[in-house]
C-alpha cells in the first residue's frame, strides 16, 4: 500500500499446560514460554509498530509473592524493547544467584515473567495519542486474585460512548472514555459480580474466605461473564484476557470481522491473530491450526480444561477482506493464493487500458507488498500470450520454419523491477515545497528498460488517498518516458470509512470520494451533496438499527470506470508527460479471489453491524461541515 495506513493490532496468548520443569527438561530452558512469546509477537510485527506489551500470570504463588507481571513499550522498536527489558531483569537475577541457574522452582518464585500463562499485544494506534497509557495489555488490579483482569485486543467499537454511559449507570466511574478502558471495565464489572455471587454462596454454606478461593476458581463461568459484558458491543474484535487466578479467554466478534486462530496439544494452548505465525513458531501443519468461530470464545480454565463456548448470536460472516489484500502476512497458504488471484482477476481490465498490446507493455509493482498480486497479474499476461501463440500455431499454417516456431514460442510478457524504495531517505523539512521535492525522491527507478513506445503497468495493493502516487510515484515513473502509465489497484475503490480497526476514519481523505464529489460538481448535481447531508442529519437521533447509509447516493450517479477515470485526471499533474490511467479491482472479482472473507464495507458501504451506518453518516456530516474530527 503506497499510502501509509495504520491498521489492526495483533494478539498472542499462550498457556503452558505442563509444569515449567517439563519445558526445562524437554527444551533445555525454563524460559520456553517467554521465548515462544517473543517469536509470536515478532512474527506479527507487521500488525503493530506503535507499541507492544507483555503480561504473565504465575500459578500457585504464596500470598505476598508477585504473580502478575506486565511490561509495555512505545519506543521505536517496541517488541525488541520489552524483551530487552525482560532479559535484563532475568539475567540480572541469575547473575546475582548463579547457583540457581538450574533450580526452576527457585527461578519461578524469584524471577519476574517466568509463568504458565502469557498475553502479548502489538499495536497500531488508530485512535488517540501513542502514549504508554494507550498500549495494551491493560491491567485492572484487585487484592482478590479472581478480580484481577488483564485485557488486550485487536478491536474497535463504534459505540464506546454508549458503553461508557452503561458503566456510569452501573455505578462506575471509569478513568478514561476509550473503548479499551470501557471494554475492560465492562468485563471487570461482571467479573466482580460473578465472584461476589460465588463467594456469597460459599459463605452461606459456612465455607471460609480462604477455602472459598479454590471453589471460585473452579466454578467461575467465564463465558457467562463475557456474554453479559459484550451484550451491547458493536464493532469488530478479537478480545483476549487473563484472570488473576489463571483462567484465560479470547472472544471473537459475531460477524468474524477481526481474525483469531488457535492450536492446542498436550503441552500448550496458543492463540494468535494470524495462522502462519502459529504454524511457524510451533512447527505444526496448517490443518492443525483452527479458526475461532465468530461469536465464540476460547476459554482455558486454571486446571487446563479448554472449551469453545458460544457467547454471542452470530451475524452473517463478514471477515475483513483487507486482511487478505494487505494486512496479514502473505506466508499464509490461502492468503498467498488469494493475492495471486487478485492480480489475475484484474488483468482483463488492464488489457482494455493497453488495447491488448502486451508486447509493448512492461509490468511491475509498487510497493513490495504488492509483489504477490503482481505474480498473478503477470501469470495472466503470460496466459494471454500463450493463447495467442497457440492460435498462431494451430491456424493451419504448416509451412512455419523451425526458426519461426522458436520465435513464436519465445514471445514473453515483459516484467521488470521498476521502483525501489530508498528506506534511508527521511522527510525532515517542514516547508511544504521542500517536503514535496524530497517525497518525490523516496523511490529510485530502473532506467533503460522502458521504451517511449511502451505502456508501463504498475500494480499496488490498494489506492486509498492517492497522495503518494500524486506527489511521488507517478512523477518518478514519468522520468522513464513511457507512452502510458497504468496504475492498478488489486483492491476496489475505497469509498467509505472503516470503523472496526483500520485507520481510515475521514471520508474526505479518500481519493474515490474526492473524485465522486468532483464529478457531481462538474455535472451540476451538487444538490445531491446537500440532500445527503440533510438525510444524515435527520438520522442523528435514530436508533442504530434504524440508520441507513445515505452516503451511497454520492457515488450512485456514476459507474466505477467513470470514477476511476476521474481519479486518473486528479493524479496527473501538469508536469506529467505520459498518459495516466487507473484501474481498480471490481468488488465481484474481489469476492471471487477471497470467497471466505466477504467483509467489504469500505468498498460497498454495506456495514456488517448497525453502528457502521451511524459512523459513515457522521463521517459525511464532519466532511460537509468542515469538521476534522473522527466519526468514532
Amino acid at each position: 500500500m503506497s499510502d501509509a495506513i495504520k491498521h489492526e493490532c495483533g494478539i498472542a496468548l499462550l498457556r503452558l499446560l505442563k509444569p515449567i520443569e517439563f519445558y526445562k527438561k524437554k527444551y533445555g530452558s525454563s524460559f520456553y514460554g517467554i521465548n515462544k512469546m517473543y517469536l509470536l509477537m515478532e512474527k506479527q510485527h507487521n500488525r503493530g509498530q506503535d507499541g507492544a506489551g507483555f503480561a504473565s500470570v504465575k500459578f500457585d504463588m504464596k500470598p505476598g509473592q508477585r504473580y502478575i507481571s506486565r511490561v509495555r513499550s512505545n519506543k521505536q522498536q517496541p517488541i525488541q524493547d520489552i524483551f530487552a527489558q525482560i532479559n535484563d531483569r532475568l539475567n540480572g537475577v541469575l547473575e546475582k544467584n548463579p547457583e540457581e541457574k538450574d533450580n526452576v522452582q527457585w527461578q519461578k518464585e524469584n524471577m519476574p515473567y517466568l509463568a504458565e500463562l502469557y498475553l502479548g499485544h502489538v499495536r497500531y494506534g488508530t485512535f488517540g495519542k501513542n502514549s504508554i497509557e494507550s498500549v495494551h495489555p491493560f491491567l485492572r488490579q484487585n487484592n482478590w486474585k479472581h478480580k484481577n483482569l488483564i485485557v488486550a485486543g485487536n478491536f474497535n467499537l463504534t459505540n464506546s460512548d454508549k458503553i461508557m454511559q452503561e458503566l456510569i449507570e452501573l455505578g462506575q466511574h471509569p478513568k478514561e472514555n476509550t473503548d479499551t478502558v470501557t471494554v475492560m471495565e465492562k468485563i471487570g464489572h461482571f467479573l466482580d459480580d460473578e465472584v461476589k455471587k460465588l463467594y456469597q454462596k460459599c459463605k452461606k454454606e459456612g465455607i471460609s474466605k480462604k477455602d472459598a478461593s479454590e471453589i471460585i476458581e473452579r466454578k467461575l463461568k467465564v463465558h457467562k461473564i463475557l456474554k453479559r459484558a459484550s451484550k451491547s458491543w458493536d464493532g469488530g474484535y478479537a478480545m483476549a484476557g487473563l484472570i488473576g487466578h489463571g483462567d484465560a479467554f479470547v472472544l471473537r466478534d459475531p460477524a468474524g470481522i477481526r481474525p483469531a486462530f488457535y492450536y492446542q496439544d498436550d503441552e500448550i494452548v496458543v492463540v494468535a491473530s494470524e495462522r502462519p505465525v502459529i504454524q511457524t513458531v510451533f512447527n505444526v501443519p496448517i490443518e492443525k491450526v483452527q479458526e475461532l468461530e465468530r461469536g465464540h470464545a476460547l476459554i482455558v480454565k486454571r486446571n487446563g480444561e479448554t472449551k469453545i463456548k458460544s457467547v454471542l448470536k452470530q451475524l452473517p460472516k463478514k471477515a475483513c477482506s483487507f486482511e487478505r489484500i494487505y494486512f496479514s502476512r502473505g506466508s499464509d497458504a490461502s492468503i498467498y493464493q488469494e493475492r495471486k488471484n487478485l492480480g489475475k482477476n484484474v488483468f482483463p481490465q488492464i488489457l482494455k487500458k493497453i488495447n491488448n498490446d502486451v508486447d509493448n507493455t512492461v509490468f511491475s509493482f509498487i510497493p513490495n507488498t504488492a509483489e504477490t498480486s503482481f505474480y498473478g497479474m503477470f501469470e495472466a499476461a503470460e496466459d494471454f500470450l500463450n493463447q495467442r501463440k497457440t492460435k498462431i500455431l494451430l491456424d493451419g499454417n504448416h509451412n512455419l520454419s523451425a526458426e519461426k516456431v522458436t520465435e513464436i514460442l519465445s514471445i514473453r510478457a515483459r516484467m521488470e523491477k521498476i521502483a525501489v524504495k530508498d528506506v534511508k531517505l527521511r522527510t525532515f523539512i517542514a516547508d511544504d515545497n521542500s517536503r514535496d521535492d524530497l517525497v518525490a525522491h523516496v523511490y529510485d527507478v530502473t532506467y533503460g528498460v522502458v521504451k517511449p513506445t511502451d505502456n508501463l503497468v504498475i500494480i499496488d495493493d490498494s489506492i486509498v488517498r492517492g497522495t503518494t502516487l500524486k506527489k511521488s510515484i507517478i512523477k518518478i515513473l514519468d522520468r522513464l518516458n513511457p507512452k502510458k502509465i497504468v496504475v492498478v489497484s488489486s483492491a476496489p475503490q475505497i469509498r467509505y470509512p472503516d470503523c472496526y480497526g483500520i485507520d481510515m476514519a475521514k471520508i474526505g481523505d479518500f481519493i474515490a470520494f474526492k473524485a465522486a464529489i468532483a464529478l457531481l460538481k462538474e455535472n451540476n448535481k451538487e444538490t445531491i451533496i446537500d440532500a445527503v447531508y440533510q438525510k444524515c442529519k435527520q438520522q442523528k437521533d435514530f436508533a442504530d438499527a434504524d440508520v441507513q447509509n445515505f452516503v451511497k447516493e454520492i457515488y450512485a450517479p456514476f459507474t466505477d470506470e467513470q470514477i476511476s477515470d476521474k481519479i486518473a485526471q486528479m493524479l496527473k499533474t501538469s508536469t506529467i508527460k505520459s498518459e495516466v490511467e487507473v484501474v481498480y479491482q471490481t468488488v465481484e472479482n474481489l469476492h471471487k479471489a477471497c470467497p471466505d472473507h466477504l467483509g467489504d464495507w469500505y468498498f460497498t458501504g454495506d456495514y456488517p453491524t448497525d453502528g457502521g451506518n451511524r459512523v459513515v453518516n457522521l463521517a459525511f456530516i464532519n466532511y460537509y461541515e468542515g469538521n476534522s474530527g473522527r466519526a468514532y
